[in-house]
């Protein structure tokens, strides 16, 4: 798959969150290739598995994939995709949240809240083996904020060895440097930033650091890690995904990862 997003990145979109599509989700100009498929009727989740074995076909023809989606789930296809040409990884996970649910502790039974305990192999259903997911080890998992947490997801993240660490680019810099030279897949949840600066976030989560802090987030990963894939889950409501603000802000972030992205169509204000 050709570069065409600048940067040596593949972007690749899905307008999606889970088997919700969004039409209003803004997909730049020089995408290399959007992930729509034409799901069935049926259960959620049997449709939403279908997008994310797309999104690891996707993943898996891209040199350096990068992923926009609307939401964090769509990660378990990208490292999917990854994970058939390097054996082993490193995930570093930004997000206000833990996504470190399971079906046996989940308060709302939401699936995007159990994305990285999925990586982990602590819950494989629904869609784990289907991509043919191998789980990533705890110790190779560097997880970043995170300061928004269920009780029960609080007690796994403490059991468990997941590298906790706050949004900052030293403290990221340093658990990496602890990791070698593993392949790095980063993932970025914009809720991780400070909800005033981002209205209309699906899950805001308050106080928590500004859009230039995950920058340099972003930055000191790609400077300190073998970074080859990432995505952006850019979580904001349907009709809030497509105003101007939101727009600006995805692309700054993408900027911070090297990749440079073009519009063609005025945004929403």
């Amino acid at each position: 798959m050709a570069d065409h997003s600048g940067g040596g990145w593949d972007l690749i979109a899905t307008p999606w969150h889970l088997d919700e599509h969004i039409p209003a989700f803004p997909i730049p100009a020089n995408v290399t290739e959007t992930i729509s498929p034409a799901l069935p009727a049926g259960p959620a989740p049997g449709r939403t598995t279908l997008r994310y074995q797309a999104v690891a076909d996707a993943a898996a023809r891209a040199a350096r994939p990068l992923l926009l989606s609307g939401d964090c789930p769509a990660a378990l296809g990208a490292v999917a995709g990854l994970q058939r040409r390097h054996r082993d990884l490193t995930v570093v996970w930004l997000d206000a949240h833990g996504d470190f649910n399971t079906p046996a502790i989940t308060i709302s039974g939401y699936l995007g809240g159990m994305a990285l305990a999925m990586l982990t192999g602590r819950a494989p259903e629904p869609f784990c083996d289907a991509l043919g997911l191998r789980p990533v080890a705890d110790t190779h998992v560097v997880l970043a904020d995170a300061r928004d947490l269920d009780p029960a997801e609080r007690d796994a993240l403490t059991a468990s060895q997941v590298h906790r660490v706050p949004a900052d680019p030293a403290a990221i810099t340093s658990a990496l440097d602890g990791l070698g030279r593993t392949p790095v897949y980063l993932h970025l949840d914009v809720d991780v930033i400070d909800s005033a600066q981002l209205p209309g976030l699906r899950f805001p989560s308050g106080p928590g650091p500004s859009v230039t802090q995950i920058e340099d987030c972003l930055a000191a990963v790609c400077a300190t890690g073998d970074v080859r894939a990432a995505s952006i889950a850019c979580a904001w409501l349907p009709d809030r995904v497509s105003d101007g603000a939101t727009r600006e802000t995805i692309t700054r972030l993408a900027r911070a990862l090297g990749a440079d992205l073009a519009w063609t169509e005025p945004a929403d204000r």
